[in-house]
């Protein structure tokens, strides 16, 4: 996740949804989203809805990279969903009391550029998966490309993938294991996700890819990724995610009590939105409710879950366009009403 943020043009885009008074069948839904795709040239979308722990409707429409009609199993690069998996992973272990989430990671791993930095001592599971890390989202980002803190670990949040990327390196030497062997192993088998893979893989070539594309809709040379990284380019499907959010509306993959810690706001974002374990946290939301949020963004993807624990309701939405952002966002105000109206608000 890049960035997620909401333009007035696109609070005009929505003005009109948010006015309707009654629900739209799933006709118009369809014909709506046929109409999102021609007007922002994004290729294809897939989003499911689910009610009270189950799915009502899913929302098919567009192509892939090949021009075939998108499917509930066409892969998708959903970018940083993946930080999803990486905090349902670590937390797992937590479950399985095979690691503590205050525990300082430098017991098994040092990144070599701050082994003289006495801060790297204060870095644990829970301080990278709050964003409280104290890294730039990138190493890349720094003028010589070397890892440093920018402020004290736990201090305050700053979005931060190579957080996650130093928390993989330090669960692979402790396990002694490659990341996509623990994730495959702690996610994915557990909840039956067998289209879904940190690295791009020979069962991959046989599948319907849905690609990226530019904001014309013209197809990006996308580049394919044999190496797993904790906070991006996972590889999945609209079935897969669905699996993966019933399990957690019913606690049948996370005990509650994670759960709760999970959602429990523990970095201020700014008002209105925290950040939990992984996931971005909206309280205060009508009836009582409140958001588990996660968004991908990459070049040519766009892509987002959300979860309302109380009233036991998802979202999700998949996109193979840059402009993909504005649909995703969009849907959140047609499949989430109030609650997802008041979300986009806070943006």
């Amino acid at each position: 996740m890049k960035s997620i943020y909401i333009t007035c043009t696109l609070v005009l885009f929505f003005s009109n949804l948010m006015a309707q008074k009654t629900e739209p069948s799933h006709k118009e839904i369809e014909q709506e989203v046929n109409t999102w795709l021609e007007e922002t040239k994004v290729p294809g979308i897939a989003i499911a809805q689910i009610e009270n722990g189950k799915v009502v409707q899913t929302v098919l429409k567009g192509v892939d990279a090949q021009g075939n009609e998108i499917t509930s199993s066409t892969i998708f690069d959903v970018a940083s969903l993946t930080k999803t998996i990486t905090t349902l992973a670590v937390l797992k272990l937590a479950e399985q009391k095979q690691m503590d989430l205050d525990e300082p990671l430098y017991k098994f791993w040092i990144d070599p550029d701050i082994q003289n930095d006495v801060r790297h001592q204060k870095l644990t599971p829970r301080t990278i998966l709050s964003h409280r890390s104290g890294f730039k989202n990138w190493r890349y980002m720094y003028e010589d490309e070397k890892l440093s803190f920018d402020f004290e670990p736990g201090e305050k949040f700053q979005y931060s993938g190579e957080g996650f990327e130093y928390l993989r390196r330090a669960l692979e030497h402790k396990f002694e294991t490659s990341f996509e062997e623990l994730v495959d192993t702690l996610v994915f088998k557990p909840i039956g996700m067998e289209n879904s893979t940190l690295v791009w893989n020979k069962k991959m070539e046989n599948l319907d890819f849905a690609g990226s594309h530019n904001n014309e809709g013209q197809a990006y040379d996308y580049e394919k990724s044999y190496k797993a990284n904790a906070a991006d380019n996972l590889l999945t499907d609209l079935s897969d995610f669905i699996k993966l959010t019933k399990s957690l509306l019913n606690e049948s993959y996370l005990n509650g009590s994670l759960f709760e810690e999970m959602g429990r706001p523990h970095s201020k974002v700014r008002e209105g939105i925290d950040f939990g374990l992984g996931w971005i946290v909206f309280q205060d939301l009508p009836n009582d409710e409140y958001a588990l949020f996660n968004a991908g963004s990459d070049q040519g993807v766009n892509s987002l879950v959300v979860i309302l624990p109380k009233s036991n309701r998802g979202l999700i939405v998949m996109t193979n366009g840059d402009n993909g952002r504005g649909l995703a966002m969009k849907a959140i105000s047609v499949f989430l009403e109030d609650s997802g109206n008041q979300i986009l608000e806070r943006f």
